[in-house]
């Protein structure tokens, strides 16, 4: 995407398809996540200085969906978002499973940002990589089957608590990734 392009991205949840799991499927999980992410996020599109492509990075997860059905093996595109909404959408029962915290949560959860942007920021939201990073952003896209219909959480959960309550439940796992970045004109 040109950096002075005007353009945005669609901020809508990708479309996945994937394989039935193995025999004693029981639920379907999707994550997401950008490991390209600097540490430092007070650098995050600031005037006057570049983020090295070498500089420390993290995990942000754009996507956090548990409880898909054993019968569903295809979300389409705007299934679990369908534009970037101030405030994010809502956590808990969505279409399609249950929807966790994305990551977004910590970037507009803060005092300097404007309390319109305040909120849970359920489901899907996209990339949205600081136009000063010198490093293309990788999104790995994650499906698990289950060997559970539900996972022990609730509420305000975000992807690292998946993840944690996923182990021993896991039957197979399937990934897709693509990359997003600025490109510098």
């Amino acid at each position: 995407m040109p950096k002075d392009s005007g353009l945005k991205p669609e901020d809508k949840s990708p479309g996945l398809d994937w394989s039935a799991g193995p025999a004693g499927t029981k639920s379907y999980v999707v994550i997401s996540i950008d490991p390209d992410v600097t540490t430092d996020l007070s650098l995050m599109n600031k005037p006057g200085v570049t983020i090295k492509a070498d500089s420390p990075r993290q995990n942000i997860y754009h996507w956090a969906l548990i409880d898909i059905p054993p019968d569903v093996h295809r979300l389409a595109p705007g299934d679990d978002g369908d534009g970037f909404i101030p405030g994010g959408k809502p956590i808990g029962p969505a279409k399609v499973g249950v929807r966790g915290v994305n990551d977004y949560w910590y970037l507009f959860n803060n005092p300097k940002a404007a309390p319109a942007m305040h909120g849970p920021y359920g489901g899907y939201d996209g990339p949205c990589p600081p136009n000063n990073d010198e490093r293309v952003h990788n999104y790995r896209f994650l499906v698990y089957a289950l060997d559970i219909p539900t996972l022990p959480l609730s509420g305000a959960f975000f992807a690292p608590a998946v993840l944690k309550a996923m182990q021993g439940h896991i039957l197979a796992e399937g990934e897709a990734d693509a990359m997003f970045t600025f490109d510098g004109k």
